[in-house]
């Protein structure tokens, strides 16, 4: 048994930065009502052509892997979390694989929409650690602009959600008192619907039925969100989610030297330090500047963090998610 390491990390973010002023040109908004909200000024939109959700985690991997000293062709396995595919199918796994030029290994993507990066990293994790592989590429990366209502009656979602990417490559550890020390994971479907895009699908409305129906007023190919159900539950499996990957690890809330919370909305974060009694030191949030980058959030938040040194050999590092399913996640980890 092994347990596996974080070897590098690199994240991703698009130039074109739209505020919450520029957002208030099309939308009936302004910054007070946003960052009141929500926390965020600002965030990344794509350009359309410029950029991708696989682009923007192929670039992400690359810093991730000069980073890790692994080398390509030593990668064994790919982990691609997002909500947001280049196509249908085939998801983006294989569009990472065939662009960053690797060996011809396995690629699973994730549909956990918020908490997916948790879940790809459990999922790599497991690998690393029954032998299977040796080097594994966890990647989150989402656009969600081009797929937004841009207009006053999408304002209540369309001002939270930013574009960027983020990646680990996860690695073999042999000593047992560092890396991946657990991961915990969760799902409670009754409230999928609270958290959905119910269209294109092909249980629900496929793209057929949008053509022939061309109706100006279905809104089931936007995103909706009931937005004071999921904070009121998220706040509460955030904290259960912390709470059993520290008892699972014989670890107190005292041992925790940074929470990367996932960046769904800073009032939350915010919430969720002054219910554990952290300093702004012990949990760190960029939702202020990105939005919420979905299953880019945790690495771009972590990948952040790590860069400014506030993340060092040692430490005891919280990782939490919850989101659309619901699903919700925590992963413990020892620097």
């Amino acid at each position: 048994m092994y347990h596996s390491k974080i070897a590098g990390l690199g994240f991703y973010v698009p130039s074109n930065v739209v505020t919450n002023d520029d957002l208030s040109k099309i939308i009936d908004t302004n910054d007070e009502w946003i960052q009141e909200r929500t926390g965020i000024q600002e965030r990344r939109h794509i350009i359309r052509g410029e950029d991708t959700t696989t682009s923007m985690g192929v670039k992400a991997a690359e810093i991730a892997i000069e980073r890790s000293g692994v080398a390509k062709e030593d990668i064994d396995f790919i982990v691609f979390a997002t909500l947001s595919p280049d196509y249908y199918f085939p998801g983006p796994g294989v569009l990472v694989q065939r662009d960053l030029g690797l060996r011809t290994v396995g690629a699973l993507d994730v549909r956990n929409q918020c908490s997916g990066f948790i879940y790809a990293l459990s999922v790599a994790d497991q690998y690393i650690k029954t032998g299977m592989y040796k080097n594994v590429l966890v990647i989150g990366s989402e656009v969600h602009s081009t797929g937004l209502d841009m207009t006053s009656r999408g304002r209540g979602v369309s001002v939270i959600f930013g574009d960027g990417a983020g990646a680990a490559v996860l690695s073999r550890e042999e000593d047992l008192t560092k890396g991946i020390l657990s991961t915990h994971l969760h799902s409670e479907g009754q409230h999928a619907e609270e958290l959905v895009l119910t269209a294109p699908g092909m249980g629900a409305r496929w793209v057929t039925d949008i053509l022939a129906d061309n109706d100006p007023d279905d809104e089931s190919y936007f995103p909706h969100m009931n937005g004071q159900f999921v904070f009121k539950n998220a706040v509460v499996r955030f904290a259960e989610v912390i709470n059993e990957g520290l008892e699972a690890n014989n670890l107190s809330v005292s041992n925790i030297d940074m929470l990367i919370p996932h960046q769904a909305n800073l009032r939350i974060s915010q919430f969720i330090q002054k219910k554990f009694g952290l300093n702004d030191d012990q949990v760190y949030n960029n939702i202020q500047q990105y939005g919420n980058t979905t299953a880019a959030s945790i690495p771009i938040a972590l990948t952040e963090a790590w860069e400014k040194g506030k993340i060092k050999s040692g430490d005891t590092v919280v990782l939490a998610a919850f989101g659309s399913g619901f699903t919700w996640g925590s992963a413990i980890i020892r620097w």
